[in-house]
Parts: structure tokens; C-alpha cells; sequence
């Protein structure tokens, strides 16, 4: 029985790709004097922004990371809700449906560049990657949502568009639904319990 829907930022209800990129670029050219293409920086869609920094061997994380925040509201204008999300959201929240968000977001991130948006009250729990220890593909922030909504992971749905979403859900025991609007391709998730073509799409996973 499906008692709660649990739902990705990035990618999944916002479409900041361009956003993320072109601040993360432009961070990086002004801190290293590096020149990154989009495609050497894609993978840091969907992980916390420390972790990409990390991985991209960048020093002084904390204060990268402050300038990167900075910088992707100089990008605002590109972010945007998916076509149609927002209704079916609406129409979600008129259900019994418990409903989550689960994002790499930090909570002034989630403050800065999601609560602008109107949404967030619509949901009945926020975990963001200022709430927990571990983040995705680690199941504890998913675990964490489920356990204050109180319900099983068994009884959940995690809706996302990475494949750090798809392997927290399957760690965590929940069932995933790709959001391909902002994954753009199945490679990689062949054991996704759904594939979802856009976002009306959600409403068939409570009919």
C-alpha cells in the first residue's frame, strides 16, 4: 500500500540544471583559472555541493562552496518548476498521501532557491544535507523523511532523476520512480521500479 511520496529538488521538481552549471563554471574559472566544460561538471548534479568540490580536488571547500551558493542565484533566472509539476503537486497535497522532499540541497539553499518557488508547504517534511550525516546515495536522508512521516519504506515512493536518488531509494528499501523530464535517459536505472515520461505521469502511481 503507497501511503507516501517522497520527492528530489534538482532535476526532479526544478529545472536548475543550467543554474547549477553555469555558477559552478563560472566559480571554478574565477577560484582555479580553470576552464570546465558542462559535460566535466555534470556529475555534480544531485550530490551535495561540498562533495562535488571535493571531488573536484578544489581548496578552501567552505568558502568555494559560499561563492557557489552566491552565485547560483546570479542564475535564477534559468530555474524554473517542470511544465505541469505544480498541479499535479496541488492535487497530490489533496490526497491521504504523506509527501517529502529529500534533497542534496543545503537548508539555506533550500531556503534561497526552493522556498521562493511557493511549494514547500505542500509538503509535510523537508530533510535537506544540512539534516543529516550521511547524504545520498546513502539511504539516511530518505530514512530520516520516512521516520518522521512515519511511514515504512516499503510503503513509500522516492520520485528523482540521478542515479544517487535511484541508489537511495533501493538502499533504503523504497520503491523509485524516474523522473525522466530531468533525467533526459533510462541508462543506468534498468531496475527503476518506474519510468516516468512527465510529470502528469505521478498521478498513475496513486490510481
Amino acid at each position: 500500500m503507497l501511503r507516501a511520496i517522497i520527492f528530489d529538488v534538482d532535476g526532479t521538481i526544478l529545472d536548475t540544471e543550467q543554474a547549477i552549471l553555469q555558477s559552478l563554471q563560472r566559480t571554478l574559472r574565477e577560484e582555479t583559472q580553470k576552464e570546465y566544460s558542462f559535460e566535466a561538471l555534470r556529475f555534480a548534479l544531485g550530490i551535495p555541493g561540498k562533495d562535488a568540490l571535493q571531488r573536484l580536488k578544489v581548496d578552501n571547500i567552505e568558502a568555494v562552496h559560499q561563492k557557489w551558493s552566491a552565485a547560483v542565484l546570479d542564475f535564477s533566472h534559468e530555474v524554473a518548476v517542470f511544465e505541469n509539476l505544480e498541479a499535479v503537486i496541488q492535487q497530490l497535497a489533496r490526497t491521504s498521501l504523506q509527501m517529502g522532499i529529500v534533497t542534496s540541497k543545503t537548508a539555506q539553499e533550500v531556503a534561497d532557491e526552493f522556498d521562493p518557488f511557493g511549494l514547500s508547504d505542500y509538503f509535510q517534511h523537508i530533510v535537506s544535507a544540512s539534516d543529516t550525516e550521511k547524504h545520498k546515495p546513502h539511504p539516511e536522508p530518505l530514512l530520516k523523511c520516512l521516520d518522521t512521516l512515519q511511514v515504512a519504506p516499503v510503503e513509500a515512493i522516492y520520485i528523482g532523476d540521478s542515479i544517487y536518488d535511484f541508489q537511495c531509494a533501493k538502499q533504503a528499501g523504497a520503491k523509485f520512480a524516474l523522473a525522466l523530464w530531468g533525467a533526459k535517459t533510462t541508462t543506468g536505472f534498468k531496475n527503476a521500479d518506474y519510468v516516468l515520461q512527465e510529470p502528469k505521469d505521478i498521478l498513475t502511481l496513486i490510481s
